[in-house]
């Protein structure tokens, strides 16, 4: 008789509850979204992995720059939209990281103690963008250390006028923590930005 009630019992054990009776509503309203609440287009890999800061007249009028800070600290810096030289005919066409007295371009940082890095203030030159005979040039708009300058533009500098907010992007910065939050306060948000400028 032990032996019978045994098989009996091991049916209710051998079969859980459904799985879908062991998550409540909290839970299933993170696993399965509502339709109704998802946006009508999947956001871009800068919308969900930056938080989008703008500098407008950075200097200049029209010296519009974006930078797009990472969760770890690093930084992304280039063009915005409204930015100036997106404004004359013919678009960018050549961008040149030499500067004055340096050229950004033959830095060359090396190891996790990035050796070689530049230290630069938030006004230093980073770049010239050239339109047909004129040039405007472009800042750092954040204080410290130059990792790395998209070496890209310098043989298509298109990519700027194709994809400043992505493949067209300046530099990558490593500012220091403390130095971020004294800056921070200057820069708008991407809807503050678009609402200045008029930008749909």
């Amino acid at each position: 008789m032990a032996k019978e009630a045994a098989v009996l019992e091991a049916p209710a054990l051998c079969n859980p509850p459904p799985r879908d009776a062991a998550v409540d509503e909290e839970t299933r309203s993170l696993i399965v979204p509502d339709a109704a609440d998802l946006p009508a287009f999947p956001p871009s890999a800068v919308e969900a992995n930056f938080a989008r800061y703008f500098y407008p007249d950075f200097l200049n009028p029209g010296h519009d720059q974006y930078v797009y800070r990472h969760p770890n600290g690093l930084c992304v810096v280039g063009l915005a939209p409204t930015h100036v030289a997106f404004k004359e005919e013919g678009g960018i066409t050549a961008v040149d990281f030499n500067v004055g007295k340096s050229d950004r371009s033959e830095m060359k940082v090396t190891g996790k103690r990035k050796r070689n890095a530049q230290h630069l203030q938030e006004n230093s030159a980073l770049c010239k963008v050239c339109v047909n005979d004129k040039s405007f040039i472009v800042r750092c708009c954040v204080k410290g250390s130059l990792l790395e300058i998209n070496e890209r533009l310098i043989k298509q500098p298109d990519l700027l006028n194709t994809s400043a907010d992505r493949e067209g992007y300046i530099a990558i910065f490593q500012p220091k923590p403390a130095d971020w939050l004294k800056i921070k306060d200057k820069f708008l948000s991407y809807e503050d930005y678009k609402i200045l400028k008029g930008v749909c």
